[in-house]
């Protein structure tokens, strides 16, 4: 493989802020998870197992409005204003499909929380979250269309900025909600669900704002001579943004309903669950910030019709991703106890998610691998063979491995929450191979650029 200086720092010049603003969101999940920690386990356990259930659900929908930085991408390599600002203009419609989607989706999570094995308390505490964060949908969905379009033109940075407000909104509300203060009820843990709804719709008036004051987005440009639904258009984004979708929800549900196969196992087995996973989904951010910026740098070669260079990208953005994935490996494992007692003061719960924490250190680099090459497709706009790829290798391997030995003798003795852990390693690892030897088979491909 070619590694290339130059190609690396720009990379890294687009990641950095996405990264930044990636992390600073998932703070705010962080910071959820350490609040409705400090009240009870219960809380704990019923935030973990609402947003298992929600979390897929909102992720899964803005999966679907991420082709559009790939898109917006290939048209700011191209220098067409005009192909930005119709694409921009169809994905506002879209999101105003999604958003009805999506709340329409919060209306089965009690269905799904009542089949659960746990206890009324939980049960209780998760359902009000729901339909508390819910009310945030749209604006989450405007955010990210606004966000996609700024970021593939290029500017990561304001997203970065902005989610430093979306966290300096959600402490204070936190507090707010979850005791009651100013004569309002105690919420609990599901407090964090009417902080996330308030944060989202101030990041979307944020986002917006910056967008119709800037002069290099000039949404306001963008958007002169509004055009009706284009229906083909619409479904360009959607067919493009499916797949995607599909990955993001078959990743996400691969951890996210661990809590919900494990629940029978109580409030020790979720939250330490719970911990490991909130951890492991921050360190994320570092590959997925790469992933992000690679599918603006590819989309924006692809665009240039600059194909030496387009392959020197895609090499460097695979040593990039290894040597990210060998330093949170690292921090992953001589952090494990320290960062664990930040969470909880149970020592079950911190032998259980430091003992995790481990098994994390291990699928790093298949998982850093296998989001760099998700990010190469997504700026080829080759979609499609995401969301096989994906589900083969997280559910009907990952998952069906990881259930066997988290719940069943058929291998070694019942695992637990470790099983799964298990299963995640393998299925990241096949994805990994997949997606990589499906970016090979794109380049193989004559003629590349045209087709």
């Amino acid at each position: 493989m070619t590694f290339c200086n130059w190609e690396a720092k720009r990379l890294l010049s687009l990641a950095l802020p996405v990264f930044l603003a990636q992390v600073t969101l998932i703070l705010m999940s962080v910071v959820d998870t350490i609040m409705a920690g400090q009240v009870s386990p219960t809380d704990l356990a019923a935030l973990s197992i609402a947003t298992g259930i929600w979390n897929p659900i909102l992720l899964a929908i803005q999966g679907i409005l991420l082709a559009l930085t790939g898109v917006i991408a290939q048209f700011a390599g191209a220098k067409d204003r005009n192909g930005i600002s119709h694409y921009f203009q169809q994905a506002l419609y879209l999101t105003l499909l999604l958003s009805i989607a999506g709340f329409s989706a919060a209306q089965l999570a009690n269905t799904v929380i009542l089949q659960l094995d746990t206890t009324p308390a939980i049960a209780g505490l998760a359902f009000d979250y729901i339909h508390f964060v819910k009310w945030g949908v749209f604006g989450f969905l405007i955010f990210t269309v606004y966000r996609n379009v700024t970021e593939g033109m290029g500017m990561t940075k304001p997203a970065f900025y902005i989610s430093l407000l979306g966290l300096a909104v959600n402490i204070p509300v936190n507090y707010i909600f979850i005791n009651g203060l100013f004569g309002l009820p105690a919420f609990g843990g599901a407090g964090c669900g009417i902080a996330t709804a308030l944060v989202f719709t101030v990041m979307a008036i944020a986002q917006v704002t910056y967008c119709q004051l800037s002069k290099k987005v000039d949404a306001k440009g963008l958007l002169t001579g509004f055009e009706k639904p284009n229906f083909k258009t619409i479904g360009i984004i959607t067919k493009l943004g499916i797949p995607i979708s599909l990955a993001t929800f078959f990743e996400v549900t691969l951890f996210a309903c661990i809590p919900l196969f494990i629940a029978h196992l109580g409030a020790v087995a979720v939250s330490g669950h719970q911990i490991a996973a909130s951890v492991t989904a921050l360190l994320f951010m570092m590959p997925l910030s790469l992933s992000i910026a690679i599918s603006i740098r590819i989309g924006n070669l692809f665009g240039q019709n600059h194909l030496d260079q387009l392959k020197v990208a895609v090499s460097t953005s695979y040593i990039l991703a290894a040597i990210i994935a060998l330093f949170i490996a690292f921090i992953t494992f001589i952090g494990r106890d320290v960062i664990s007692e930040l969470y909880s003061d149970s020592p079950a719960v911190l032998a259980l998610a430091s003992s995790i924490m481990i098994l994390a250190c291990i699928y790093q680099l298949p998982d850093a691998l296998q989001v760099a090459a998700n990010g190469i497709l997504r700026g080829l706009k080759h979609t499609a063979p995401i969301s096989y790829i994906t589900f083969i290798s997280y559910w009907l391997i990952g998952f069906s491995l990881g259930y066997v030995l988290a719940r069943t003798d058929l291998i070694v003795p019942a695992m637990g929450p470790h099983g799964f852990w298990i299963g995640i390693i393998v299925g990241l690892s096949v994805a990994a191979v997949l997606l990589m030897l499906t970016v090979h088979r794109r380049f193989k491909r004559e003629p590349f650029i045209l087709s």
